[in-house]
């Protein structure tokens, strides 16, 4: 039986840590999101899956997966899951641990750079919060994603089984969620990112070796691998790059 992974059709956002996963696994899925009849068919699909009655553990939000009987919802703990089931994080319960407190703090990166376009509230419009997201993106720019990008830069040079991974000596999930990070924030913060990126060199070489894994480079050169765009979570205003 395929997972069903449900999240928002026409962006990448929390749901791409996933298919990350999803796709290095080999597993099969369906994406709910990438529906056949269209981004409405999409949505109707994910308000049905969250407001099935009968289900004990309902998910707050997307992205959630169905696993037969079992919804797992957010991101960390769907690639929690996901990292047991098919060899994405060490056997090692302490090295397992681990990763799972990368991903949450990668989880707490992906919040901030939400915020650097509407640190007000997500009910407002960017234009709506411009001054104010100025103020929050040089900030972000500046110190948070050295600060970021130099702890991964320290992971890397700690672990005693490989420099190119995380935590211990094979690919697990947490190599791949940075590599959607760096993807990201190149994207949103070219210039900035470019310049840490210098800074940080095993961050950048694990960038690429996961770009040229078999199955994630098939899925980054599909139709299935959706581009950024100024809906998602990071979104490209040149402005806030500085």
């Amino acid at each position: 039986m395929p997972y069903e992974l449900y999240y928002w059709p026409g962006i990448q956002g929390r749901g791409e840590f996933v298919r990350l996963a999803l796709e290095e696994a080999g597993a099969d899925y369906i994406d709910a999101a990438r529906s056949p009849k269209g981004e409405d068919e999409a949505v109707s699909a994910l308000m049905a899956a969250m407001e099935r009655e009968g289900v004990i553990h309902p998910p707050f939000a997307p992205p959630f997966l169905k696993d037969g009987d079992v919804i797992i919802g957010q991101t960390a703990a769907i690639l929690l899951y996901l990292g047991d089931r098919h060899a994405l994080a060490p056997k090692d319960p302490v090295k397992r641990l681990w990763v799972h407190q990368i991903q949450l703090t990668i989880a707490d990166l992906v919040a901030e750079v939400h915020d650097t376009h509407h640190p007000l509230g997500a009910e407002l419009y960017y234009e709506e919060q411009k001054p104010e997201a100025l103020r929050r993106a040089k900030h972000f720019r500046e110190e948070r994603i050295p600060k970021f990008l130099r702890w991964f830069e320290s992971i890397l040079a700690r672990n005693p089984e490989s420099d190119v991974h995380l935590a211990g000596k094979s690919v697990s999930y947490a190599d791949l969620s940075l590599f959607q990070i760096v993807e990201g924030l190149l994207y949103a913060f070219p210039r900035r990112t470019k310049a840490v990126l210098a800074e940080v060199p095993r961050v950048a070489v694990l960038h690429q070796k996961i770009a040229g894994r078999p199955r994630i480079h098939a899925y980054l050169h599909s139709g299935r691998r959706l581009p950024f765009n100024e809906q998602g979570i990071f979104r490209h205003y040149p402005e806030l790059d500085g």
